[in-house]
């Protein structure tokens, strides 16, 4: 079947099944040509709360499928690889939260978004790259346990001095690939291109940064920025929507192997394939949807606030 049968293939059978399909910025091309909505972690969950289709075809890692499906337990949530997963989302325990709060009598557990259902059960809000910073801020609490990324972590920490952190020791292994003596090589082969990160990145990556931002602000900058070329470290797949709004700025990447190999798993076929069969749907447990629901919900209200 070509590319183009595959499309059109997938837009009838969107309109038969009253499905919608979401994707984050770090899919291949066609698919992100191909969804409704686009965009990173906050957005989407954002917009899994609001669209008014019954299925939600979640073009992204397992941990997205089961935000959307936490979020919106009533309606079908298809995953088009059940496989692709996030390792990071894996890196902390029910365990080390637990010695935490054993600890530290005021201490409120940040979770990143890029976590497990599992994970999120234990914590007391959601975060994203995004609204990290804003949502620590207006948290009462003065005692911070961030999990599972050490990096965005840390990130914030110096943003927020007033608050104490407590950091666990997750981290993305697309980005730590991405090294501050890397990203002094890409500069001195592109002098003049700005330095563009996301704070899933190492300290040493940071330092060298002229903008640090999550996937959508990084698209922003560039897209606004008066500047014409760009390092870019994150994954590479935010290219496709930068070449959308700016198709004449260059950016150019720290090493090739920016790219996450799970996000890649999700194709056009696979898209068509689960929108024919209805199989690899989200299943969760009640009782833990209901727990890992707080913390998503928490994030949404905390993240509107000034």
């Amino acid at each position: 079947m070509t590319k183009t049968e595959l499309i059109n293939e997938i837009q009838k059978l969107k309109q038969e099944k009253d499905a919608v399909i979401l994707a984050h910025y770090y899919l291949d091309d066609d698919v992100q040509a191909l969804a409704d909505y686009i965009g990173d972690s906050y957005y989407l969950s954002e917009v899994a709360t609001t669209i008014p289709q019954k299925v939600i075809v979640f073009c992204g890692v397992s941990f997205m499928g089961e935000s959307a499906k936490i979020l919106n337990p009533e309606k079908t949530v298809l995953l088009p690889d059940p496989t692709s997963d996030c390792p990071m989302a894996h890196m902390a325990s029910a365990e080390n939260i637990q010695k935490v709060r054993e600890e530290y009598d005021d201490v409120a557990v940040v979770c990143y978004i890029n976590s497990t259902a599992d994970i999120k059960q234990y914590a007391d809000v959601c975060v994203t790259s995004a609204n990290a910073m804003r949502i620590v801020r207006n948290l009462p609490q003065k005692n911070i346990y961030f999990i599972p990324d050490q990096n965005l972590g840390r990130f914030v920490a110096k943003q927020v001095p007033e608050k104490h952190f407590i950091f666990n020791d997750g981290y993305c292994p697309v980005h730590v690939q991405m090294t501050g003596e890397l990203v002094a090589k890409a500069k001195a082969e592109h002098p003049g291109a700005l330095v563009l990160a996301h704070p899933e990145c190492t300290p040493d990556v940071l330092e060298q940064a002229d903008y640090i931002g999550s996937t959508s602000g990084i698209i922003k900058y560039v897209t606004d920025s008066a500047e014409n070329q760009f390092i870019i470290a994150t994954e590479l797949g935010v290219l496709y929507q930068i070449r959308q709004n700016c198709p004449d700025k260059q950016c150019f990447a720290v090493i090739p192997e920016q790219i996450c190999p799970d996000m890649r798993k999700i194709t056009l076929e696979k898209v068509a394939s689960v929108l024919r069969n209805f199989d690899h749907t989200v299943e969760m447990d009640a009782e833990l949807s209901q727990k890992a629901h707080a913390p998503l919900i928490k994030m949404l209200e905390l993240a509107r606030k000034e």
